[in-house]
């Protein structure tokens, strides 16, 4: 469990082949330590069910043994390729029971809102992100593979953007980051324009 004054947050940037896991405290002020992060693999050739139970015994070995506040999902969203947005769903879907099986809340968030709080850009590239999680999280190496970077961020923005149990910690009351505020500012003017 988190110490007192911290959110711990688990990420999920859910995959068949590879689930991305990511687990941070962040503090009343909005600083952030990495507790965990890896990735959870599975075979392309193994049948969906072993599969998916694979991805089940990982992300809970991580719950077991770092005990979060809270649990952040990529959100699912539309994609060309049918087989890889229903492996993501299915994931997802799968991170999500595991939280509520816990009572922990949970919250999902679309790639363009976790890109926009932790670089301050929508659109920011993969590179982008992980030299941005590593900043903040202090690392001297780029979080790898991406999805495992794309996980803490899910985390971190889970914290900063103040989701369920964000107050708990006390991250949700802080000063907006000019990441934060520039996200913030992006979703007022689209919610005007429409």
């Amino acid at each position: 469990m988190a110490s007192t004054g911290t959110l711990r947050v688990l990420g999920v940037d859910p995959g068949l082949t590879r689930c991305g896991v990511g687990v941070v405290d962040v503090a009343r002020n909005r600083s952030a330590s990495l507790v965990h992060v890896g990735v959870v693999r599975t075979d392309p050739s193994m049948p969906i069910e072993q599969r998916l139970a694979a991805i089940a015994a990982g992300l809970r070995a991580v719950l077991d043994e770092h005990r979060p506040d809270v649990v952040a999902v990529e959100r699912v969203f539309a994609q060309n390729n049918r087989s890889t947005v229903m492996g993501t769903a299915q994931a997802s879907g799968i991170a999500l029971l595991l939280a509520g099986e816990r009572g922990l809340p949970a919250a999902t968030h679309t790639p363009s809102e976790v890109k926009a709080a932790v670089t301050g850009y929508g659109s920011a590239d993969k590179l982008q992100v992980q030299t941005m999680v590593a900043r903040v999280l202090r690392l001297d190496e780029l979080p790898q593979p991406a999805d495992a970077a794309d996980a803490l961020a899910l985390a971190l923005c889970h914290a900063w953007r103040g989701g369920p149990t964000a107050s708990a910690g006390g991250a949700g009351s802080a000063t907006l980051t000019p990441a934060q505020r520039a996200w913030a500012d992006a979703e007022r003017a689209r919610v005007t324009r429409r």
